[in-house]
């Protein structure tokens, strides 16, 4: 943490709702142009539970010039390719995480996605307040017409220039103030899960790589992680977008059937409260801000857990929103900005996710055959580029553009 300088009591106030990877990134840059930021996060803490994420995009691009990438790197894992694996175990198609990252005009780092919270939260300075374990329940008209008012279940009650909702999918300030969640969430036909485990033999089997079963239905990733520990991943076809009691009886449920050394890694799930759980969804507003408050990250822009750029664009749209606010005369010209700029990169990455999710998980034997095919041929020129920006959206400036010839160093630091 940095030093606790007092802060201007003319400082403009925010209230941050969401301590995930949007919710840092905006409380780190506005701290830098000079706002008080109270981060409000529902859980006791620090969420554990997470999966493997290759950090890559407008979010690296964010990350460059709020100088985190030495230390994002420094928690990232050696990963050198993606590989698709039949019933035993062998290679069947694969693609390398350089070629691709070549492919993207961006760095890519895979690391895990509570590493990427780490890093987040060391860098916010002390003076950035965190109040864990409480969550609005009344989002109104502040005390005039330049603020917003959140009470929180704490019954505590707070006065902001700006309210963001950076609390997920299933965001509460969203219901709060743009309705239900059924209004706004597109169910894409999957369920995935993340979970970790501990085996020396599957570790030194996927070491270096990111193994996944090459299947339909169901589909499951091996990561390892160190100290033998290995990460899973899991998606599976369902037209139910309800969630399970038990995620880990769902997982095993939905994974039976495959072979390798899926039958291993089920037995070795942990319990239920241990794995991450939810649907595959993208959400879809008109509009992301009303008044003072403004949602960000997934709680407006979630593409889908399977796309693998929800990191990377919540990095990235809380970047352009906190530069829009330092750029600006008001709160409201700035939100309209912020939505203006970004929107149109959300746009193109929900529509690649679309079509990447059909073929992340095959529906049919034809499309399965036709991944092998396109990922064995990807290291032709040319090929490796049409087959990234068809699964990852074209690549964006957005961020760079924003950039200031000398970006400024955050105060305290």
């Amino acid at each position: 943490m940095s030093d606790t300088t007092p802060q201007s009591k003319q400082a403009p106030r925010a209230i941050v709702v969401g301590a995930g990877i949007a919710g840092l990134t905006l409380a780190n840059r506005l701290d830098t142009h000079g706002w008080h930021v109270t981060v409000v996060e529902r859980a006791p803490g620090p969420r554990p539970q997470g999966y493997m994420i290759d950090f890559f995009g407008p979010g690296h691009d964010a990350a460059a010039a709020m100088g985190l990438l030495p230390r994002i790197r420094e928690l990232g894992h050696d990963v050198q390719e993606a590989v698709l694996v039949d019933e035993r175990g062998r290679r069947r198609a694969a693609i390398a995480f350089e070629q691709f990252a070549r492919s993207l005009d961006s760095g890519l780092v895979s690391l895990m996605r509570p590493d990427l919270e780490r890093a987040l939260r060391e860098a916010l300075p002390e003076r950035v307040e965190m109040r864990f374990g409480t969550a609005p329940v009344r989002v109104a008209d502040g005390a005039d017409a330049d603020t917003v008012r959140v009470e929180l279940t704490s019954g505590e009650t707070l006065d902001a220039e700006l309210l963001a909702g950076a609390d997920g999918i299933h965001s509460t300030v969203r219901g709060l103030v743009f309705g239900s969640e059924r209004d706004y969430l597109r169910f894409l036909g999957f369920h995935t899960s993340a979970f970790q485990f501990r085996d020396a033999r599957i570790h030194a089997a996927t070491a270096g790589r990111f193994l996944m079963t090459d299947s339909l239905g169901a589909q499951l990733g091996l990561y390892a992680l160190d100290d033998d520990r290995v990460a899973a991943f899991t998606v599976h076809r369902t037209a139910d977008a309800t969630l399970p009691g038990d995620a880990r009886q769902a997982v095993r449920s939905a994974c039976a059937g495959l072979d390798w050394v899926v039958p291993d890694v089920l037995e070795l799930c942990p319990p239920g409260d241990e794995v991450y759980y939810d649907q595959v969804a993208q959400i879809e507003m008109d509009r992301w801000s009303q008044g003072r408050t403004v949602l960000l990250g997934d709680a407006c822009q979630a593409v889908s857990l399977l796309a693998g750029q929800g990191a990377s664009l919540a990095v990235g749209g809380a970047f352009v929103l906190a530069e829009e606010l330092a750029r600006s005369a008001s709160v409201p010209e700035a939100l309209h900005r912020y939505e203006q700029r970004w929107r149109p990169v959300v746009t193109e990455r929900q529509r690649a996710a679309r079509t990447g999710t059909s073929w992340f998980l095959p529906a049919d034997p034809v499309r399965l055959w036709l991944r092998r095919l396109f990922l064995n041929i990807a290291t032709l020129p040319g090929v490796g580029r049409l087959i990234a920006t068809s699964l990852t959206g074209k690549p964006s400036r957005v961020v760079r553009d924003l950039v200031p010839a000398e970006t400024p160093t955050p105060r305290g630091h």
